[in-house]
């Protein structure tokens, strides 16, 4: 059977209250306070607690932090902006050097009574006239050397050069050797091998022109060659007249490639921002049920395009494709003219002949991403609509029978040799273009791309104090061009860097929360450090190092502004962040706090009653 005890009765609470404020048997009753005073020290207990529960959550603080916290790679923001403001308020200037030569056979000639001095004055005062005031980016401005030689056959042979003797014509030279002015093209391989470039790259290319006052040469005339020389022969030569020649070609001609103006606003090559050109060769037939054309392209790949191909290499890295369209018809329409024959399409035509429905040429795998595609597209018109001829604004019919397209390509209009249309019971014929059709068809091209490069494609310059016959070259593109082309286009490169590198800045420093991977960082860094080469080599005037240079800085700061870590997040503020983390926990943040408070003031309380009890003892004992 189970133990049976009797209940014990519970304490009194209000026993042990009594006790805790009763006055102890030391002091005396009237001395106790109740309200004021307590006989035992408060307990930290809940204090502790409270406290505890407030740092754990002021030491979460910071691990929640950087759990949210954005990964940013450190740019260098001032090196950016720095190089933003120095290319738009110094635009890049290239160093060149000039040299005029004056041959004569005659001491009694207009050159006898001349002297270097005089000459070198005339000419930089006539290149300082025709050099705009506001320095352009790309050309040489004031950046440049002149030197005047006065060489006389036979007799003496006075120089005035502040550059470099070693780069300038050495006295005796050119006479020594007989030319003959009616093999333009063998005096220009002459003259190369005279006047070869003889400095080592630096200080910038040795432009010259070479004046011939011959008795036997009645016509004056004014060649530029394809290397970096000009000559002007004549007869009775007036120094006036020569001096303003020379300094058109050294100023017009060879510093701003034939151009009124030295600059060239916006993307003026058609290059891509990854310096990549794709070269896309298209043969279209219009109507395969009238006759199918094809070519032998590899002819041209391997044989015609690599030439221009090294040439360019310093400006883009070029690649080359091509295929063949069947049943693609031209979007505009043509008129049958009696006079010529043919059918015509007119100027006014031209913004409607490519057929973008029926015309499929993007059709490039390689040219993905920021690529610039240009399309050359040979057109062989059907059979309703054949020969087919372009008319010019001025009532001629076109030469090259095509057009271009600026930064989108050319296209060429080839008509077969024969245009009767074949039977309808019999299946259209498959030709061949021969290969002297196809170099023709090149030579169109080669043209074109010319001028998509904005240079001229006819060979006489017409300046304002003459005419002048311009050499070609065997790859399409002459070396004083080319350099034109290198200055143009590293002026444009790292003007263009600087601008994506400044925007990118301000971008990324208005938006704290912007995430900066390392990829990105290495970018920008490898970006300024090619910009600033390139700003080097144009100083000393390596021009190729120059152009390559700037092409790489113009790539990859388009890559760090394009790159998909940037593009692929939405970025928020601080505030935004507060926003969304404080309904969370700012109300049990604010709650502990409170509570933290409370209990800290309950606890200055309560110990300073204890306080005054104590120092009501030591008075009472």
């Amino acid at each position: 059977m189970a133990e049976i005890s009797e209940p014990v009765n519970p304490a009194d609470p209000t026993s042990e209250i009594s006790k805790t404020h009763q006055a102890p048997p030391q002091v005396p009753a009237s001395y106790f306070d109740p309200e004021t005073m307590r006989t035992t020290k408060p307990g930290l207990k809940r204090l502790f607690l409270t406290v505890s529960v407030l740092l754990s959550f002021l030491l979460g603080f910071p691990f929640l932090w950087k759990s949210v916290e954005i990964y940013r790679s450190p740019l260098p923001f001032e090196d950016m902006d720095t190089l933003s403001k120095e290319i738009e308020s110094n635009p890049l200037q290239f160093p060149c050097q000039f040299q005029a030569i004056f041959i004569d056979s005659n001491p009694q000639s207009s050159f006898s009574v001349l002297n270097p001095h005089y000459l070198h004055q005339s000419i930089l005062s006539q290149m300082t006239k025709l050099t705009p005031k506001t320095p352009q980016c790309g050309t040489c401005s004031s950046n440049f050397n002149l030197s005047v030689t006065l060489d006389f056959i036979g007799g003496d042979c006075t120089q005035s050069f502040p550059g470099n003797p070693s780069c300038l014509y050495k006295c005796g030279t050119i006479p020594a050797v007989d030319f003959d002015f009616g093999d333009e093209e063998g005096v220009d391989d002459v003259l190369e091998s005279v006047l070869g470039d003889r400095c080592s790259g630096f200080g910038g290319k040795m432009y010259s022109v070479v004046v011939v006052n011959r008795d036997d040469v009645q016509v004056v005339r004014t060649v530029v060659g394809k290397y970096r020389h000009s000559w002007i022969v004549g007869r009775h030569l007036e120094a006036e007249t020569v001096v303003e020649r020379v300094a058109e070609i050294f100023v017009n001609v060879f510093v701003n490639g034939g151009r009124e103006e030295g600059l060239i606003h916006g993307e003026f090559m058609p290059v891509g921002s990854d310096g990549r050109i794709v070269l896309s060769f298209n043969l279209l037939n219009a109507n395969p049920r009238d006759w199918i054309y094809d070519w032998d392209f590899q002819t041209i790949d391997e044989t015609l395009l690599p030439p221009v191909i090294e040439a360019l290499e310093p400006i883009a890295n070029i690649s080359v494709e091509s295929q063949v369209l069947y049943h693609t018809p031209k979007s505009s329409f043509s008129s049958w003219d009696e006079k010529l024959g043919s059918y015509v399409f007119s100027v006014k035509d031209l913004p409607f002949f490519v057929n973008s429905n029926e015309w499929h040429l993007d059709t490039s795998i390689a040219a993905g991403g920021r690529s610039k595609i240009l399309q050359f597209v040979v057109y062989v018109p059907s059979a309703k609509e054949c020969p087919l001829l372009l008319r010019l604004p001025d009532g001629q019919i076109s030469a090259t029978n095509g057009f271009i397209t600026p930064m989108w390509g050319g296209v060429m209009v080839w008509n077969p040799s024969t245009c009767l249309k074949d039977s309808e019971d019999k299946l259209p014929g498959r030709h061949m273009i021969s290969t002297q059709d196809l170099h023709k068809v090149f030579e169109v091209f080669m043209g074109q791309f010319r001028q998509l490069f904005d240079l001229k494609s006819d060979s006489i310059y017409v300046g304002a104090y003459g005419d002048y016959n311009l050499l070609t070259s065997e790859i399409g593109f002459t070396e004083w061009e080319l350099d034109v082309l290198s200055r143009k286009h590293t002026c444009f490169n790292v003007h263009s860097s600087a601008t994506t590198l400044g925007s990118l800045s301000r971008l990324v420093q208005s938006l704290p929360r912007m995430i900066i991977m390392d990829e990105i960082g290495k970018q920008v860094k490898f970006s300024l450090e090619s910009a600033k080469l390139a700003q080097l080599n144009s100083t000393i005037g390596v021009y190729d190092a120059s152009a390559v240079s700037s092409r790489h800085a113009r790539s990859l700061a388009e890559d760090a502004f394009f790159h998909p870590s940037i593009m692929s997040v939405s970025y928020y503020s601080f505030e935004h962040c507060f926003a969304v983390y404080s309904p969370f926990f700012l109300p049990v943040a604010m709650h502990v706090l409170l509570a933290a408070l409370r209990e800290w003031k309950r606890y200055k309380q309560e110990n300073a009653k204890y306080l005054l009890w104590k120092a009501k003892v030591k008075v009472a004992s």
